[in-house]
């Protein structure tokens, strides 16, 4: 299955629900020529969404050779405004934008629908509507602002106007697995564990005799690259872990015990907090940040790569959401949001060649990954952490002292997490370090100390997620600890912000 990506947040959203029913799946930029497509011999194409309107000069259009191949075809959103307006029918601006929840009623089931209930709730998130289906096409279902909110023909081409890749869209999955079995004839027979294979394939073919460099950062996905990679070509690969004076604690003591001890794999540590430090002294702005940590680490990885004969590859633990959210080559046509300083910091004369087994996959199919090839379960199922470390934790400029309030705080909030057995149902959960100063009492001496926020979210992916409802005493254990472990805090807050609006990181 092929996503052709038109520039959604939520493309690879789609992409994930699909290898989630057993059907492999792989997005590509939307404007790929239909020769392209062909070779790739895709039992269905998905149209995603996207933020333009399909009317605009210079919107990104489908090869119209793509449309009609006898390919069933799916419209989501700007995809299904894509499909009628490069089919004939009519789109224009909505009287009224239709954003959020919604409810659609189906008329007619036609494979989409099958097995599922007349009244649907969905999510919409579009200012254009359908004025005129184009020829041959049948409404399938209509919404309160929208007289086609899903259409099809004979030939198995169907658009919907809402969401049903994300969770607000309670019967998302059944849609798409009925367009998947019912529509295309897939079979679902694809698990995360055959990655392991053609991701090894894939890297011998690439790397051949070279060697190649590793960055191991603590977490799930550089530790996964980085296992994935020795186990392809043993005795080829050198892991290089930076400790940049970002890591939470006890970072580096756990690395080397797991991929050095554990796995046998070839590990160099290096104390580069120093040069971190001096690169972001004076620096408040988050991609300011970003890029000068993305600069120092490329500038760290090729001194020491100095000292190694015949590197030419550099291995990153890159995802799907990493690439999405930095606007990659290909999701050109995406809103950037943030840059991920394994995507998007690295400098245009990189002398690597990167080596990326996971830039295709989500965190849960990593993790699966993870524990297939044999890694330590509190390893694999360690919460996201930022690329940038702590820096994009800190609200306000990076000094060391700042991080060990940080560290201190953060060690709290796992630490009490842990403790209330809530670590694996959340998605992440961490302090950050305000910018800001109140005044408190300890002791009855006045205090003007630090103010510390907690977030913890729960998500399926990370590209959505809801604040976590944590009991009163477990958030009342955390801040008490805080205010009274952490030296310069007398006040905790919590954040009760979703994603969207908010995103989960504050910087």
């Amino acid at each position: 299955m092929l996503v052709l990506d038109f520039g959604s947040q939520y493309s690879q959203l789609i992409a994930r629900r699909v290898r989630e029913a057993g059907v492999y799946c792989e997005l590509i930029p939307g404007t790929t020529p239909w020769d392209a497509i062909r070779d790739r011999a895709p039992s269905a194409l998905i149209l995603s969404g996207g933020p333009a309107s399909v009317y605009e000069e210079g919107a990104p259009r489908c090869d119209p050779a793509a449309l009609n191949a006898g390919v069933p075809v799916l419209g989501i959103c700007y995809g299904m405004q894509l499909l009628a307006y490069q089919l004939g029918g009519k789109v224009a601006p909505a009287g009224k934008r239709e954003y959020g929840p919604a409810s659609v009623q189906v008329a007619d089931p036609a494979g989409l629908f099958l097995d599922l209930p007349a009244h649907l709730p969905v999510w919409m998130s579009h200012g254009d509507t359908i004025l005129e289906a184009p020829a041959g096409f049948r409404r399938l279902a209509e919404s309160e602002n929208s007289t086609i909110a899903a259409m099809a023909d004979d030939a198995g081409r169907f658009g919907i106007a809402f969401h049903p890749e994300v969770i607000h869209t309670p019967q998302g999955r059944e849609i798409l697995r009925n367009f998947l079995y019912q529509v295309a004839g897939c079979r679902g027979t694809w698990k995360p564990a055959a990655f392991i294979d053609q991701a090894i394939e894939a890297i011998r073919a690439q790397v051949g005799e070279g060697r190649v460099l590793c960055a191991l950062s603590g977490g799930v996905d550089s530790a996964v690259c980085a296992t994935l990679v020795h186990r392809a070509i043993p005795g080829q690969l050198t892991c290089l872990m930076v400790d940049n004076g970002l890591l939470r604690r006890d970072e580096r003591r756990r690395v080397e015990e797991v991929m050095q001890r554990h796995l046998g794999i070839d590990l160099k540590a290096v104390d580069a907090s120093e040069e971190f430090l001096a690169a972001l002294q004076g620096v408040i702005d988050p991609e300011e940040k970003r890029r000068r940590i993305g600069a120092t680490f490329i500038k760290v990885f090729e001194a020491e790569a100095a000292s190694l004969t015949g590197v030419d590859f550099l291995a990153q633990g890159t995802l799907y959401p990493d690439v999405i959210e930095s606007t990659s080559h290909d999701t050109h046509n995406a809103h950037r949001i943030k840059t991920h300083h394994n995507v998007g910091g690295l400098p245009a004369d990189l002398r690597f060649k990167l080596v990326e087994p996971l830039r295709y996959l989500f965190k849960d199919e990593v993790r699966a990954i993870g524990t297939a090839l044999g890694l330590p379960d509190d390893m694999v199922q360690r919460q996201p952490f930022p690329g940038p470390g702590l820096a994009v934790r800190i609200i306000g400029e990076v000094t060391r002292e700042r991080l060990d309030t940080l560290r201190a705080a953060d060690w709290i909030v796992v630490d009490e997490i842990k403790a209330a057995g809530l670590y694996r149902s959340l998605w992440q959960s961490f302090a950050i370090l305000t910018p800001l100063q109140s005044v408190g009492v300890m002791g009855d001496y006045r205090t003007y100390g630090n103010v510390v926020a907690v977030r913890a979210v729960q998500s399926e992916d990370g590209m959505t997620a809801d604040w976590a409802r944590l009991p009163y005493e477990v958030l009342a254990k955390i801040s008490t600890r805080i205010v009274n472990e952490v030296p310069g805090v007398n006040r905790v807050v919590y954040d009760i912000s979703s994603k969207p609006p908010s995103t989960i990181e504050w910087e």
